[in-house]
């Protein structure tokens, strides 16, 4: 069976289009019109080794937020729709990414219960542009949006950093790897991996 999906979802602050193969090789092809989100959705697709299309228009000339947002729901409900009934999936994923100096950690439960615990982030960081347009405060926005909309109970911790992009990117990175490892699929999972029988 693939595991993949395709959502589209449209507002009136923007239109995307999004597929997703959790099998493949870390392909993506992005477009958001945010070019910082542009390179972490890259990152997110390359070390998790999820193929990863998004094609966005949205009000990008008022705010980011409205695009990116709608961006993290549309990559957590195809999440969710490619993972089907989790079945032969490991489930917990744990890593720590470095970035020069700094240091993100995420643990990844496939859970079926949504929950973010995110912390760490040196105080201003919410207010910094990084690349100019992409506020701090939209990096745990993201990694909400699509715990929410996945279904997954995930932990982010910056232990060290200093540069806002480094910060910002090794998050992305360590979810990515954590992600990776929680929906490998195994082969001596037998079903759904819960004493409950479902997630």
């Amino acid at each position: 069976m693939k595991r993949e999906a395709q959502i589209t979802r449209k507002t009136s602050e923007s239109s995307v289009e999004l597929s997703i193969n959790l099998d493949g090789t870390g392909v993506s092809d992005i477009s958001t019109g945010v070019p910082f989100y542009d390179h972490m959705l890259t990152a997110l697709s390359k070390h998790s080794l999820i193929d990863l299309t998004v094609k966005a228009k949205g009000d990008v000339d008022i705010d980011v937020h409205h695009t990116v947002e709608d961006i993290a729901i549309a990559f957590g409900k195809a999440l969710s729709e490619a993972l089907a009934d989790k079945s032969g999936i490991a489930r917990y994923g744990d890593a720590s990414v470095p970035l020069d100096e700094a240091l993100a950690r995420a643990v990844v439960d496939v859970s079926g219960r949504p929950y973010l615990v995110h912390s760490g982030e040196p105080a201003g960081f919410e207010y910094h542009l990084i690349g100019g347009h992409f506020t701090g405060s939209l990096v745990r926005h993201v990694f909400e949006a699509i715990a929410h909309n996945a279904g997954l109970t995930v932990h982010i911790t910056v232990l060290a950093g200093r540069d806002p992009h480094h910060i910002a990117e090794a998050q992305f990175k360590a979810f990515a790897r954590a992600l990776r490892s929680a929906i490998a699929l195994d082969s001596r999972v037998d079903g759904v991996p819960s004493t409950k029988g479902s997630l």
